[in-house]
């Protein structure tokens, strides 16, 4: 009972499942919830079950935090609440139809080998890919030797009647009987090219099953065997069994580096190489795709601690006002130094000639357009008229950012919406920081209207994935990324609202260039772990935001 794709190459398990006629699915029942398009959507089949179950009780309302969600169901309003953000939608019961009743004792999953003794089922016309060529000629292979056929040795025929003469033994180089096939000769149609690979590969696994069925199994015909036993393990044993077929029939074979090996392999280059290597008749071996881990295991409030030298365990913000009562000219005369004669280079915000007027074509400041500054630290020059436009057009919160280099003047701050940002240490270790406990990070930010710093003022914007659950190793170079982000929350520089890459959705609250772990146990979307570089990037992407260590004394005072 598995799924195999070849375009890449992966492997996932399916089922079958059984439902009590009691139950909702056995009754037709079908919960739904509202989205936002303002459609119906089906709970999960478990999670109706145990909706449907509230209900028949007649008890008032039911708490899914049980089963892993944190919402309410109350029957009397027919909606559903969010436990975190209390927001609610419309939910439905519908009848549709009725699952099908089976009687009699639930089928057992079959696997491949058969058991011996057991009637085999009806043939099942051969899938003619090069994937299932392979896997099942090899599968043949070894089910033979492991009922204790000789693989490479000629089968003998029945004894014939005392009366009847002997079989004659074929001379050298003669051409052996029907009745002393063997599983070489068998397995070498699945070198031959072209249309020969279809007709010749049938009766090749036909041979080779006959040749691999015990004494008793029936007529000896062999039905198409299952993908049930295609794990890593397996078919490692199943890739040398066939190397070695192929190898002694003459066929040659190409090693892969690490395709056998314990290191991963990426699905998609696993699949390519299935596909042509299965094509030249050469072993094969795939591996499972590893597990998604976005959360630790379930942790109790008794287990949850604050982290040493950091007070308090939540922190909110609310919309900061920008600082009023100094102009932009009188912002920028603290990090600016007039220059008098400015030499021939490009301003490269207007890109004119600095010994040119700027030509900055939207609302004029109250500055001359010919007047050129350089900036203290860094020593980069621009169009005074320039840098003030530029000033309007951010957040107008007291800094200036150089637009050349980036480096920050005075104290940057963001647009990032009201929320909460939670921070404690959890009993579990990281991938890759197995010696100390893991430090998490819980943001939430609920949906809202937007305020006069953001792209569209007045309209609402949406919040999703919150609350949004972050991982840090509890090591001391994982505390001071948490101080610091502290300090990149105080500041509303951690989310943003924009437009989402991932989802394309405008008026969103998205990541704002300081990148987090979001995965616990794995790293298959490189947001998670291990990674050895990724505290040394953030505190880099921090710095890049003008929060450094200094930037905690400034808090501090």
């Amino acid at each position: 009972m598995h799924q195999f794709r070849q375009d890449t190459g992966t492997i996932r398990p399916v089922r079958r499942s059984y439902y009590d006629p009691s139950s909702a699915p056995g009754k037709g029942v079908v919960w739904e919830w509202e989205n936002d398009s303002g459609s119906w959507t089906p709970y999960d089949m478990d999670v109706g079950i145990t909706i449907q179950r509230a209900y028949e009780k007649q008890h008032p309302w039911v708490d899914l935090s049980a089963i892993g969600f944190c919402y309410v169901i109350d029957f009397a309003t027919m909606g559903q609440i969010n436990r975190q953000t209390q927001r609610k939608r419309r939910v439905r019961r519908r009848l549709d139809m009725v699952y099908p009743l089976v009687s009699g004792t639930l089928p057992k999953s079959q696997s491949w080998p058969a058991s011996p003794g057991v009637a085999a089922a009806p043939p099942v016309p051969a899938c003619a890919c090069p994937q299932c060529l392979l896997v099942m000629s090899v599968k043949a292979t070894v089910s033979a030797a492991g009922t204790g056929t000789a693989t490479l040795q000629p089968r003998k025929a029945p004894p014939a009647p005392p009366a009847a003469p002997k079989a004659p033994v074929p001379a050298p180089g003669a051409k052996a009987p029907d009745s002393m096939a063997t599983v070489r000769g068998s397995l070498k149609p699945l070198a031959a090219q072209g249309s020969r690979r279809q007709a010749a590969s049938t009766p090749a696994l036909s041979s080779a099953s006959s040749t691999a069925s015990p004494p008793g199994t029936g007529s000896g015909k062999a039905s198409r065997p299952g993908l049930g036993t295609l794990n890593r393990n397996h078919l490692q044993r199943l890739a040398i069994a066939q190397s070695r077929v192929l190898i002694a029939s003459g066929v040659p074979t190409v090693p892969v580096k690490n395709l056998t090996g314990s290191s991963p392999v990426n699905p998609a280059l696993a699949g390519i190489t299935g596909i042509l290597m299965s094509a030249a008749g050469l072993p094969v071996c795939l591996t499972r795709p590893p597990k998604l881990v976005l959360h630790p295991p379930p942790v109790s409030k008794s287990e949850i601690q604050s982290i040493p030298g950091i007070s308090h365990t939540c922190r909110k913000t609310t919309k900061k006002q920008a600082k009023k009562g100094k102009t932009p000219e009188e912002v920028l005369k603290k990090y600016l130094q007039k220059v008098r004669h400015p030499v021939d280079e490009d301003c490269t915000i207007c890109m004119e000639r600095l010994s040119a007027p700027s030509g900055y074509k939207g609302p004029q400041p109250a500055v001359k357009p010919d007047l050129v500054g350089k900036l203290v630290k860094c020593g980069h020059v621009f169009h005074l008229h320039c840098l003030v436009a530029m000033y309007n057009n951010g957040n107008k919160d007291g800094s200036l950012q150089c637009p050349t280099c980036k480096t920050i003047y005075g104290v940057k701050t963001g647009t990032q919406p009201p929320g909460k940002m939670e921070y404690h240490i959890i009993p579990h270790a990281l991938p890759g920081h197995s010696d100390c406990k893991t430090i998490r990070i819980i943001y939430n930010i609920p949906p809202g209207v937007q305020g006069p710093e953001h792209p569209n003022p007045g309209k609402s914007f949406t919040a999703r994935g919150f609350p949004r659950h972050c991982y840090l190793p509890d090591s001391e170079k994982g505390r001071k990324v948490l101080k610091l982000l502290l300090v990149a929350w105080d500041r509303r520089l951690i989310f943003a609202i924009g437009t989402s890459s991932t989802t394309g959705e405008s008026d969103t609250v998205i990541w704002n260039e300081i990148h987090h772990k979001t995965e616990f146990g794995s790293n298959l979307t490189g947001h998670g772990y291990p990674d050895i570089n990724y505290l040394d990037n953030v505190l880099a992407e921090l710095a890049a935001q003008g929060i450094t260590e200094e930037s905690l004394a400034q808090e501090k005072d």
